[in-house]
């Protein structure tokens, strides 16, 4: 018998024919569990009947790009008469709330009413991004503020020195390698690192204040990264209104002179995203950049 003449091309055909068969198994399983999940989705939310659209925008701010794909697409809906933003976000990168704050804020065409919906936190650039809206409604215990810029890295200089790792630095300028972990800042380093802070700060106060049409002055001294309740934020005017969700679709129903049934609808589920999430937790991104970028964290916080 074939078996007994070759066992190792047996064992490895046998093998081979387990493995392919488990693959095509779960790809199977998935698939149809994706186009579950889809059909369901379409069928219990009637994407294509809502009049408001609600954008969630959830936990650390590090992406913008699915954010602004969510508001372009309820933007050219013409069933879409006013876009609501449900913030749950304690901030994030500052490049990304600053991208987000700039596409709420062009001129379009179709010229829609945009709310800013706070949840139990909308802060840094939470906040960042709802000042740009039409209106900011928030729960009176809603946790919002902490205007302001954080930037902060750890030192591992001693531990280095305790299990005998030196660095070797070659490089192409003097400010190339500061924010190195294993080196304490030069105090003209320090000096570079508060500036770009201040500039940054003042990137943030100055467009929260335009874009509320406040005096930049009141928004400074509010700027110093205290946190407010939303029912302090409401008397210091840095939100227009208290109250829930709910709220916030009748106001953007109002604003936007909606007739007849107000139907709250989010973005369509996309029909790979169960692909995409079983690949992101699967693989990281690859990204290639310098000592300063790879120790700090720049976020809006």
């Amino acid at each position: 018998m074939f078996s007994r003449r070759h066992p190792f091309l047996f064992f490895l055909m046998v093998i081979t024919s387990c493995v392919t068969l488990m693959f095509v198994t779960i790809m199977a399983f998935v698939f149809s569990g994706t186009k579950i999940i889809n059909a369901s989705f379409q069928d219990g939310h009637g994407v294509s009947e809502g009049n408001i659209g609600i954008v969630e925008i959830n936990g650390m701010i590090l992406s913008s790009k699915e954010i602004i794909k969510d508001i372009d697409a309820f933007r050219n809906n013409t069933d879409i008469k006013a876009i609501i933003l449900r913030i749950e976000s304690p901030g994030g990168g500052i490049g990304p709330s600053q991208e987000i704050f700039r596409e709420i804020r062009k001129k379009t065409k179709s010229n829609k009413t945009i709310i800013a919906s706070m949840g139990s936190v909308a802060a840094s650039g939470g906040y960042y991004i709802a000042s740009a809206t039409d209106g900011i409604i928030a729960n009176p215990g809603t946790i919002t503020g902490s205007i302001g810029v954080i930037m902060e890295y750890a030192n591992l200089m001693e531990i280095a020195k305790k299990i005998g790792i030196s660095p070797v630095v070659i490089k192409s300028g003097e400010f190339k390698d500061m924010g190195s972990p294993l080196r304490d800042l030069e105090e003209s380093e320090k000096k570079l690192f508060q500036e770009l802070v201040d500039d940054l700060h003042l990137q943030f106060v100055s467009d929260v204040a335009n874009a509320r049409k406040m005096d930049i002055q009141t928004i400074a001294s509010l700027a110093d990264g205290r946190v407010y309740t939303g029912q302090k934020a409401f008397a210091l005017k840095l939100i227009d209104r208290i109250g829930n969700l709910d709220d916030a679709v009748q106001w953007a129903g109002e604003i936007a002179q909606v007739e007849g049934e107000l139907k709250p609808v989010y973005p369509r589920e996309d029909k790979m995203s169960f692909f995409k999430k079983l690949a992101e937790t699967l693989f990281k991104d690859i990204y290639i950049s310098g000592t300063m970028t790879d120790n700090f964290r720049y976020i809006i916080n």
